[in-house]
């Protein structure tokens, strides 16, 4: 059997020549390195920071050296299929197995696999445990021909993360019956305590963990109050994501199915190309509907949390919740889908008082156990936070996961600084007008009611229980309910009010209104204003695309989008697949004559130019009219 002499050198080789690259990225190298020598590693990288190749350079050179297969745990289908679509336009010779492949399909890569022919297998963890699968393994493992386990989204194993999936706790039998082969953990979010579950479960205690900077300065993050939520995203994307060749792809997340029905209809009505996805969708209408997304330009998807998992489409330019996510790990995994390109792309959500009430609710009603209900509570409390939070949102998502930061100068609160107001005497009205409305009623109410109360509104049901005549009745008629809503969503997130679900959302004060009501401790809220003219006039700034291209550039780089669409088409894989729009840029900005030029262009490699060559030197030829 052969060995890794050179490691850098193996590594390197592989970068350039199958994947077209001339440097690595980050922490690439020192992941890469440890991995070919057969080193544990537990990998946190961003969304778009290149997790893949962290496995799949050391994959490639551990098989030239002659040390066999590398199997990776992935739990998409979808993903499986474009991962090793991409694979084989570089030339490596991939394979998946799973319920997509029919049995005489999957008995020839059976025996493929066992003849020593495959560099990567995909499988899904539930395939990994199966008696069949698992006598292959120990087929390989008595010939020395496992070579290494990488673990794609490895949050999946712990029940703290936003993606648990039991069947990844079954992962740590590879350690246990496949004790020298080297595993390598990746993903791209995890809290302090998903970390530790990830090296508990799968048994990477002696690993050496590789943490990247979770900062994506690409992306510009804005939290907006909700008031009318479906005008408002049709706003935002008509403001920052529509041109004159129609509108980006971008990722809608909505908390219901049924809200994800009705908005994804709502933009088709109003122009846009929409599509659903969620979980109670039949199965081959959510993969036709994600296949379109990831093959066609400028579709939006409207989802729940079903969808994203896994999602490489590099041009995402936007993804706008709707509804607030249940924590910060989950927000940040699913704003991480837009701009995997480096490009500007936006992360916008709204954010109201209802998402709040929601969110604790599913938490009371849940059937967990106390502990694990608080610990959802304190994520969720991070999240509010964050949505509160008149500073930097980048300081403070960064700050989560550990990492220190200064001002990013591209978020909303950077961009458009909010003005505060000291609103200590109007929490104390709030706060007062709960306790003294229980004190009359011997019962609890809720938030309308009590901002009818505080605005002096006498409604039927504020006669009917006499709260007219409590001295709160109309000490807060000088705020409006927007701005009374605002301040009750602060102080729940101070959890100086709480809201009991099991009590039809009523509202409740807690030991932390205390140091309010005697003025110990005081409330600042942002100042309640209009959009600014600045913002609603304001697109995303395209980063690192370079400068124009020529008129002669741009009508070169359209027919190679064209040609590569075809291409892809062709071949049933994302355009993305073939070549990234970055690639097809550069080839426009230098005009190649001859094979030659093509040289040093970024995420070209050999089989690539081998294949596509001449065919991208004819497209550039056509359109110069040489």
């Amino acid at each position: 059997m052969a060995s890794l002499a050179s490691p850098a050198l193996a590594a390197h080789g592989i970068l350039r020549e199958v994947f077209g690259y001339d440097s690595f990225r980050g922490q690439q190298q020192a992941i890469i390195e440890h991995v070919c020598t057969g080193g544990d590693a537990l990998v946190l990288m961003p969304t778009g920071g290149g997790k893949s190749l962290c496995y799949q350079v050391p994959a490639i050179a551990r098989a030239r050296a002659g040390l066999g297969v590398t199997v990776v745990v992935s739990p998409l289908i979808a993903l499986m299929h474009d991962q090793v679509g991409a694979l084989h336009e570089a030339g490596v010779d991939a394979e998946f197995l799973n319920s997509s492949l029919s049995a005489d399909d999957a008995a020839r890569i059976e025996r493929r696999l066992l003849q020593g022919e495959i560099t990567l297998l995909y499988a899904a963890p539930e395939r990994l445990n199966t008696p069949r699968f698992l006598a292959l393994l120990d087929t390989l493992h008595q010939r020395h021909q496992l070579s290494l386990f990488a673990i794609d989204e490895a949050h999946c194993v712990s029940q703290w993360g936003h993606d648990f999936r039991p069947e990844y706790r079954a992962l740590s039998l590879l350690h246990e019956r496949y004790a020298g082969v080297p595993r390598v953990a990746l993903t791209a979010t995890a809290d302090a305590p998903t970390r530790a579950d990830m090296v508990t479960h799968l048994q990477l205690e002696g690993a050496r963990t590789f943490v990247s900077s979770f900062d994506r300065p690409n992306i510009r993050y804005a939290i907006v109050e909700k008031k009318d939520g479906f005008n408002q995203l049709l706003r935002f994307i008509e403001r920052e994501h529509t041109g004159a060749n129609g509108h980006d792809a971008g990722i809608v997340y909505c908390q219901s199915r049924k809200r994800v029905e009705e908005v994804a209809q709502k933009l088709n009505d109003a122009g846009l190309k929409a599509l659903p996805y969620h979980a109670g969708l039949d199965g081959p209408v959510r993969q036709a509907n994600q296949n379109r997304f990831l093959r066609e330009e400028g579709v939006i998807m409207v989802a729940t949390v079903a969808f994203g998992m896994g999602i490489d489409k590099p041009d995402v330019r936007f993804v706008a919740h709707l509804d607030s996510p249940k924590n910060i790990e989950g927000y940040y995994q699913e704003t991480g889908r837009a701009g995997r390109d480096g490009e500007a792309a936006n992360a916008w959500m709204l954010y109201g008082l209802q998402d709040v009430v929601n969110q604790r609710r599913m938490i009371d009603e849940s059937p967990a156990a106390d502990a694990f209900k608080q610990v959802l509570r304190t994520k969720l409390d991070a999240l509010l936070t964050l949505a509160e939070s008149t500073e930097c949102r980048r300081v403070q998502l960064l700050r989560y996961f550990g990492e220190d930061s200064s001002p990013c100068g591209n978020c909303d609160n950077c961009l458009h600084p909010p003005e505060t107001t000291d609103a200590t005497d109007a929490a104390r009205k709030l706060l007062s007008c709960i306790y003294r409305v229980q004190q009359a009623s011997g019962t609890a109410f809720g938030a309308g009611h009590i901002m009818d109360i505080l605005r002096g509104k006498a409604t039927e049901k504020v006669e009917q229980h006499g709260h007219q005549a409590l001295s709160t009745f109309g000490i807060g008629a000088d705020w409006s309910e927007t701005q009374w809503r605002g301040l009750l969503r602060q102080l729940i997130a101070r959890e100086a009010v709480w809201v009991d679900a099991e009590h039809y959302n009523t509202l409740r004060l807690t030991d932390a209104a205390k140091p309010i009501l005697k003025g110990e401790a005081t409330v600042r809220v942002k100042t309640t204003v209009d959009e600014p003219a600045s913002r609603r006039k304001a697109k995303a700034q395209r980063l690192d695309s370079g400068p124009p291209l020529t008129l002669a550039g741009r009508d070169c780089l359209a027919a190679l989008k064209a040609w590569r669409a075809e291409v892809a088409r062709e071949h049933n894989l994302p355009a993305y697949v073939i070549f990234h729009d970055a690639t097809l840029r550069a080839i426009a900005e230098r005009q190649p004559r001859s094979l030659a030029d093509l040289d040093g262009i970024s995420g070209l490699g050999a089989k690539k130019r081998e294949a596509y060559g001449d065919e991208v030197l004819r497209v550039v030829q056509t359109t110069s009219g040489a």
